[in-house]
Formats: C-alpha cells, structure tokens, sequence
C-alpha cells in the first residue's frame, strides 16, 4: 500500500486490509460475469414475456454492473494512494449506489402500478425463471461476502453495492414465485404485487446510502 496510508494503522492491519480490498476484488469481477450473464436472459425473457418482474430483475442486473465499476473505480483510489485519501471517492462511490437504488425504485413502482391499472399480466418463461433460481445462491454468497468485507473495512459503497446483491437475491425469489404462480394460477395480478413487494426494501437501502452516517458501527 501506498506509504500515504493510515500511519496509524499497523502492518499487519495493513496487510489484512489489502488483503480484504483484494477479495473485494475477485468479488466485484464474479459479479461482472454473473451480472452479464443474468441481465442478458433476465431482460429478453422479460421483452419476450412482457413481464415487468423480469425486466426488473434485469434491469437491477445492469444496475449492479455498474455498482461493480464504481466499486472498483473505489478501491482502486485506496490501492493507489491509501485510505485517506478514499474517502472522497467512498462518499461519490456510495451516492452513486443510493441514486441507482432510488432508480429502481421508482421503475419498478410505476411499471407495477401501470400494469394493475391496465390489468396487464405476464406470460410464463422457462429461461427467466431457470435464471432466478440460480442467481438465489449466488447472490446470497456474494451479499454476504461483500457485508463481511464492508463491515471490516467501514465501506458504506461496499455495503451498498452487497444490499444490491440482497435486492438481486429478493428479486430472484420473486421472480420464482410470481413465475410459479402464475404458471400455476394464471392470475394476471401476480407479476404487478410481487414486483412492489420489494420497493420498500430499495428505498430503505437508498436512504442508508445517502446518508452520512459512517458504515457499520
């Protein structure tokens, strides 16, 4: 690390800390991947099946890519010039998380809020759902990885960007759902009301990561 670093902290501590930005890293690039991957199938079965929770899931996907690069545009900063001097790009980086989350948000509520009004609903799709019940453990890893990391480094954009994971995570348990129900049942509503099941999650988490409170006290 850069010898403009905390003075204060010690080698070891240092050396664990690079250790953590590292493994945030290799988290980050697994979430690029997977992220491609899930927004790609997500938003064409979505097109396909005119449902508003796979383009959510999708559209979340490309939110988390994003979130991804400005991670790493955020650690970066600390590797090259230390963790003071990380600070300013925290707070950008944990804005810029917030806003995307808030983005969301406001998508998700007026695409719903549509398609009850229209009485629209969606048809079922073997791709969308098969996506979703893979990204269920994949996105529990990653959000608790990445919670561990931020916690131990008090990064407010790291959390935010692990509550995205979260978001992901809920969304995919959604998606299995509403598809599953809607399968099974048929009922035009179902995609509409799960799909605002988790706006009130987005809002909380885009709150918390506006906020100037300092991470994980």
């Amino acid at each position: 690390m850069n010898d403009r670093s905390e003075p204060s902290l010690s080698l070891s501590a240092q050396s664990e800390r690079l250790a953590l930005i590292h493994e945030a890293f290799r988290l980050e690039w697994f979430t690029i991947g997977w992220m491609t991957v899930e927004a790609f199938v997500a938003i064409a079965a979505g097109l396909t099946a005119s449902s508003l929770v796979l383009l959510a899931f999708g559209l979340d996907s490309v939110i988390e890519l994003a979130s991804a690069g400005v991670l790493m545009w955020r650690l970066s900063v600390e590797l090259r010039y230390g963790q003071t001097f990380s600070e300013g790009a925290e707070r950008v980086a944990s804005r810029i998380g917030g806003t995307l989350l808030f983005l969301l948000a406001t998508y998700v509520t007026a695409g719903a809020v549509w398609n009850l009004w229209e009485r629209t609903g969606q048809e079922f799709s073997w791709p969308g759902f098969i996506v979703a019940v893979v990204a269920i453990p994949a996105m529990r890893y990653l959000a608790q990885r990445k919670i561990a990391i931020a916690q131990k480094i008090g990064s407010r954009a790291l959390r935010a960007d692990a509550i995205e994971a979260v978001t992901c995570g809920w969304l995919s348990f959604v998606v299995v759902i509403t598809l599953a129900a809607q399968w099974l049942l048929g009922a035009w509503w179902i995609d509409s009301v799960g799909s605002l099941a988790i706006v009130w999650f987005l809002v909380k988490e885009g709150r918390e990561a506006w906020s100037d409170d300092k991470c994980c006290c």
